[in-house]
């Protein structure tokens, strides 16, 4: 069943509402009695934590979603629900990341959000919904049709003249931390900026969504082999919005980002670059 605009239009609405009511959840409980509990994930801590509010988000956004699967003819893959492979089936897909950033909601930091996707069954984007409940911003995006935060336009503006390197905790972590950060500051200077700005998120969606806010801004991770780098859930909804504001993003070697993997739900195979402008390179 291919969508039409009406469609689509349809969708992008109800995915707001979805995680609007996730994001109450989310904005409106009490961190002092929060049960942090482990799951099986990378190897890096923020893949294994989740906590009764991811479970409660999700349960929310399902309670909007799953009513039109059929009418919409739509599978699902959601973070806190087994794969059931719909997502190969369907013409197009759900595609839910309740809480990202668990570890840094928290610690009540900043970088935590609400993400809904609708991908295609080749791995594109087609509708991207991130609601961030710490500042109450909501963005929302349909391929090709441009990129929004509430009723406003977002989209791409020149607000440094430094380049800001948006990243989480593993990237501290890559053997070769110094030699990048040289690559970055020389990238910096062959595109007429100052320096280097470094800025932490905890948040995979926020980090790729913040190179449209903080430009000239990236945000990378590496290809490895061990599981990890992120699932498909962390960057399918803001791949669309960051595009659709006037960024760039593919995976690490330029091609499009693979968001409906077979065999796995990591990203760690190809790795992930967002950046605001196509001419930032780091290879």
């Amino acid at each position: 069943m291919q969508l039409n605009d009406t469609q689509l239009k349809e969708l992008c609405e109800l995915a707001k509402k979805a995680a609007l009511s996730a994001g109450r959840i989310i904005r409106n409980c009490d961190r002092s009695s929060l049960n942090i509990d482990e799951k099986s994930g990378g190897e890096n801590i923020a893949s294994q934590v989740v906590t009764e509010i991811d479970h409660r988000a999700q349960a929310e956004i399902l309670n909007h979603l799953q009513p039109n699967l059929e009418a919409y003819e739509l599978g699902l893959l959601a973070e806190e629900s087994n794969d059931d492979g719909s997502r190969f089936k369907r013409d197009y897909f759900w595609c839910i990341d309740p809480l990202d950033g668990t570890l840094c909601f928290s610690r009540n930091e900043d970088g935590y959000s609400v993400a809904i996707a609708l991908v295609a069954k080749d791995g594109t984007p087609i509708i991207g919904i991130v609601y961030d409940p710490r500042h109450d911003d909501l963005y929302s995006a349909i391929k090709d049709k441009g990129a929004y935060i509430g009723e406003s336009e977002f989209k791409l503006k020149e607000n440094a003249n430094e380049l800001t390197l948006l990243y989480d905790q593993s990237f501290l972590k890559i053997p070769n931390y110094l030699e990048e950060m040289e690559m970055l500051k020389e990238q910096a200077q062959k595109n007429g900026l100052k320096g280097v700005r470094k800025y932490h998120l905890g948040g995979a969606i926020m980090n790729g969504i913040s190179t449209i806010k903080f430009a000239p801004a990236i945000y990378y991770k590496h290809p490895k082999e061990s599981l990890g780098g992120g699932s498909i859930w962390d960057f399918a909804a803001s791949s669309v919005i960051q595009r659709e504001a006037g960024g760039f993003n593919s995976n690490y070697y330029g091609q499009a980002l693979d968001l409906n993997r077979e065999d796995s739900s990591f990203m760690n195979h190809q790795g992930v670059i967002f950046k605001s402008h196509q001419a930032l390179d780091i290879k």
